[in-house]
């Protein structure tokens, strides 16, 4: 049986979390987290959405987020990036296999901050 479709609401901030499989590293040299970077700005080109803040670790990633648009954005854009990062690393490093410990996590940030665009 397939996954539901995460529904996220517009304009409301998501922190987003994703692993590497088994925790293991996910960028190994400095080029790597530049490649990160620039495919969080092509998903936000595609999904629009308002990025916050990031956090780059070793083996993991944390995004504070905020969709702009419909709810299907925030699943699209997490898809985008870690399709597009996952098949960098595939390459680039010349080794096959999942990069990512199964789907994001993610938890709405209420009542904590105020946030503008």
């Amino acid at each position: 049986m397939g996954r539901y479709a995460r529904q996220a609401v517009a304009d409301i901030p998501y922190h987003i979390i994703n692993r590497g499989n088994n925790r293991q590293a996910i960028f190994f040299a400095d080029d790597d987290y530049l490649f990160f970077m620039d495919c969080l700005e092509v998903a936000k080109e595609k999904y629009p959405c308002m990025i916050y803040s990031f956090v780059l670790m070793t083996n993991h990633v944390h995004l504070l987020l905020m969709p702009t648009d419909v709810s299907e954005n925030l699943a699209c854009f997490m898809k985008n990036v870690t399709q597009r990062y996952g098949q960098y690393v595939n390459k680039h490093y010349k080794r096959s296999g999942t990069l990512w410990e199964g789907r994001f996590k993610r938890k709405v940030k209420r009542g904590q901050a105020t946030f503008r665009r």
